[in-house]
């Protein structure tokens, strides 16, 4: 078994209330005392291809992540 499951990296989010692709996860928090992943972080909408530097992310706390599968992360927010 070669995967440790914390790579998140390569797993696609979900909103499941709206059906919407939110992207890929590109970095996750932890409490650094505990070890516990506190939250995942997803780019945030690109309209405008973020021509005015407006580098928006959105932030998911880990108690709003709904299932977590091989290729996808569902999210309910």
């Amino acid at each position: 078994m070669g995967n440790k499951g914390l790579d998140f990296k390569h797993k696609e989010v979900i909103n499941i209330k709206e059906g919407k692709r939110l992207g890929y996860v590109q970095d996750v928090c932890a409490d650094l005392e505990t070890g516990i992943i506190t939250s995942i972080i997803v780019p945030g909408s690109n309209k405008m291809f973020n021509m005015f530097g407006n580098n928006s992310e959105i932030v998911i706390p880990w108690q709003n992540i709904k299932c977590i599968g091989e290729d996808l992360i569902l999210v309910d927010i």
